[in-house]
């Protein structure tokens, strides 16, 4: 099988590994444009160094994309790996050459075999080996690193890099080597040629269709230089951009697109890295203006089987989905639905479900959203996963959402789509957090918030620092927590983010309401309201409503707390959700009078115990305990806010197990101490806290650790103080001897 090797394999190049090029690259560039600049040089700290300053203002902050040819990026690094090249005798270079064209950027594995069909000698090879540029093994040629590489292949004249393709074109006869035989027949090319990119158009379908964008792209660029005729160049580009898009090679798609006009293109690039609105607008046009049958795939030039990959009209109406739920703008989910009917495409049972949930048909919500998160089975489309598992979550059916993102990441992975996972984790995180797996979910954020950078997706790693701020909410980092909401905020506004806009309120609400400053949490719960994109989302507010309800009744407006459980509870009766159905219950006991309350509260535990939203159950334990304890219900208070207490330390958060200590204290109950594991000090600690630490007893710095995590140092230093006081220690030497080798991880 041929893989392709550009754009490299996504690595995880560690800020620690390259300390003095992070903290030049620190100051200056955002998080996104860091990650992929270090993609885009393959890891190399001095290329990185390099490219910095070779980037405009716009390329900097992330308004253009990246260059994506290696001349453009490090040219001072490239000249002196040319030098030692060139320095080499005659004989090495032509066999180097040979392994590089070999190599990149489709690499097909057949040095070994041209080197014998060309009656060529290995032993020049030593010569490399001896500068430490390159070694021979039994397979082919190692090269020191990728710039070495490309230096290699570079070097060579054009006549002998036609010669070696032609060479490598001829050896390629077995069984799946199509596509490799036919990129090097095309390499070995003088000039265009419409058979040649008709035979590489084909190897680039053929390739798209089995789950290799990134190999398919390369075909598709190639095949539109070769091609004669402009028309069918406009569609190889559109190809090859959605096939860059796919792959994760988001500044190449990016570039690509930007030498057309085409909707459809535009659309899918905004959606995930521009203005929510926009992608909307030019989504819908292109959906609207597609012509032939709903599920027709659009060919290229006209030439049957020239498949480019990109969607259909029913695809482009998800695709509009998807910036409607991100917007939050509710004309254009009606406009949506409309313009869907009006082209004869059902509407996505997602966008359908959240237009008649707005409008207050919530029995036609219901049966909309059913039918969408029914559509979770494995082989589907991940786009379609990703539907369900939305829809899932509005259903509060929390099971069905997580394996509908499950595997929707795991469809995008087989179908090569890389920059679909990241999309799949951003929601699959809201199970995460409704569950009680904080620490288990703030890791996946983090580690899909780094998928999204390095695949040009910063609105959807904006939507993930709004979920990372709700999990620090709930782990108790109050100031990681305010930070990255802070983060969000700024950027949605800027690109009509609703739903992270509204997702990093409610954190902070959350957070508000975990410390007992309930008009603070009453007054940021109202504003989820708010108009317009960026600004409020309609779906996290009806998700938050038990949360409003409560600080409103804390806060005496009992007026206001009776009109959102109204519409509440109006909803859990047409889902018939055991979550939503409970928590319709704790807020009907929030708003009754006296020992009344106890039995709404026992209702909604009994429902509890059929949901799966654990943190809530803990909380509604809490409120129970603390009404038993008014009432002087004394040993059923005990037991509530023991059990309260427990779960809330299970799941580490520790100023939800705060107000049960008090309660306990109010109740004349010694509380026990805070729970940690028996020899391991670091259960004391709270998610960001581990994370933290362990990054310090690396060796890292306190900048370092901020540019990694995308905070600032000052929160760093605070959560270095809090680590030091909840493990009894005084200096990073003492946290390297009880993280490092030997010690508690």
């Amino acid at each position: 099988m041929v893989t392709p090797v550009n754009p490299p394999p996504l690595d995880r190049t560690s800020p620690h590994q390259h300390p003095d090029t992070w903290r030049r690259l620190a100051p200056t560039l955002p998080e996104g444009v860091r990650v992929r600049l270090l993609h885009s040089v393959y890891g190399d700290p001095r290329a990185a160094a390099e490219a910095v300053p070779r980037l405009t203002a716009r390329q900097s902050g992330g308004l253009d994309p990246l260059p994506t040819e290696p001349a453009e990026l490090a040219p001072a690094l490239l000249r002196a790996h040319r030098a030692e090249i060139l320095a080499l005798p005659d004989d090495t270079r032509l066999l180097l050459l040979l392994a590089a064209a070999d190599q990149h950027p489709v690499p097909t594995h057949a040095f070994v075999r041209a080197v014998t069909a060309a009656g060529l000698e290995t032993r020049p090879l030593e010569a490399a080996e001896a500068a430490g540029i390159a070694h021979a093994t039994a397979s082919g040629v190692v090269f020191r690193d990728v710039w070495t590489r490309i230096a290699a292949y570079e070097t060579g004249s054009p006549a002998d890099r036609r010669d070696v393709h032609r060479l490598l074109a001829r050896v390629l006869r077995g069984d799946g080597e199509t596509a490799g035989r036919s990129w090097h027949r095309a390499a070995g090319a003088l000039g265009p040629s419409a058979r040649l990119a008709a035979e590489l158009t084909a190897a680039a379908t053929s390739a798209h269709r089995t789950g290799r964008p990134a190999l398919a792209r390369t075909l598709a660029e190639r095949a539109a230089v070769l091609s004669p005729d402009p028309r069918r160049q406009s569609r190889l580009h559109a190809h090859a951009a959605a096939c860059a898009w796919e792959s994760g090679d988001t500044d190449r798609a990016r570039r690509l697109a930007a030498a057309l006009t085409d909707d459809a293109l535009t659309g899918v690039l905004a959606l995930r890295t521009g203005n929510a609105s926009e992608a909307f607008d030019a989504l819908l046009t292109a959906a609207v203006r597609k012509t032939g049958p709903p599920h027709e795939k659009w060919h290229g030039a006209g030439a049957p089987g020239e498949d480019v990959g990109l969607p259909d009209r029913a695809h482009l109406f998800a695709r509009a989905t998807e910036a409607a739920i991100y917007t939050g703008d509710l004309r254009r989910c009606r406009e949506a639905v409309r313009m869907a009917g009006q082209s004869g495409v059902a509407a996505p049972g997602t966008l359908g479900g959240l237009a008649a949930a707005v409008e207050g048909r919530y029995d036609d919500a219901r049966d909309l959203l059913r039918t969408a998160a029914g559509r979770s089975g494995p082989g589907e489309d991940p786009t379609l996963l990703i539907h369900a598992g939305i829809a899932a979550l509005l259903l509060g059916d929390h099971t069905l959402a997580v394996t509908a993102t499950v595997r929707a990441a795991a469809s995008a992975r087989t179908r090569g789509t890389t920059v679909t996972v990241a999309q799949a984790m951003e929601f699959q995180v809201y199970a995460d957090f409704w569950t009680g797996r904080p620490r288990a979910g703030e890791a996946a954020a983090a580690d899909a918030l780094w998928q999204a950078y390095a695949t040009g997706q910063d609105n959807g790693a904006c939507h993930l620092q709004a979920a990372l701020a709700m999990f620090a909410a709930i782990t108790g980092d109050a100031d990681v927590c305010r930070e990255r909401a802070a983060t969000v905020r700024s950027y949605a506004l800027a690109h009509g983010l609703g739903l992270p806009a509204a997702l990093a309120q409610w954190a902070l609400a959350f957070l508000d309401l975990g410390h007992g400053r309930f008009a603070a949490a009453a007054a940021r719960l109202r504003a989820l309201a708010g108009f317009g994109p960026g600004h409020g989302h309609r779906a996290i507010r009806h998700l938050a409503a038990p949360h409003y309800v409560e600080a409103a009744v804390r806060t005496g407006d009992t007026r206001v707390a009776r009109a959102a459980h109204a519409d509440y509870h109006r909803w859990a009766s047409a889902v018939r959700s055991a979550d939503d159905l409970a928590l319709s219950a704790r807020c009907r006991a929030l708003l009754a009078p006296g020992a009344e309350a106890l039995e709404h509260y026992r209702a909604a535990l009994d429902l509890h115990a059929h949901g799966t939203r654990d943190l809530e159950r803990a909380r509604t334990e809490l409120l129970f305990g603390g009404a038993l304890r008014r009432l002087r219900h004394r040993t059923e208070a005990r037991d509530r806010l023991h059990s309260a207490l427990a779960a809330f330390e299970h799941f580490g958060a520790p100023h939800c197990a705060a107000q049960a200590r008090t309660e306990l204290r109010a109740l004349g109950t010694p509380a026990p101490p805070a729970r940690g594991a028996p020899g391991n000090p670091t259960a004391r600690l709270t998610a960001q806290q581990l994370v933290v630490a362990r990054m310090a007893a690396e060796g890292a710095t306190n900048r370092e650790i901020a540019v990694r995590l995308a905070l600032s140092p000052r929160t760093i230093d605070h959560h270095l103080r809090g680590v030091f006081s909840r493990l009894g220690i005084r200096s990073r030497i003492e946290l390297v001897r009880l993280l490092g080798d030997g010690g508690p991880i």
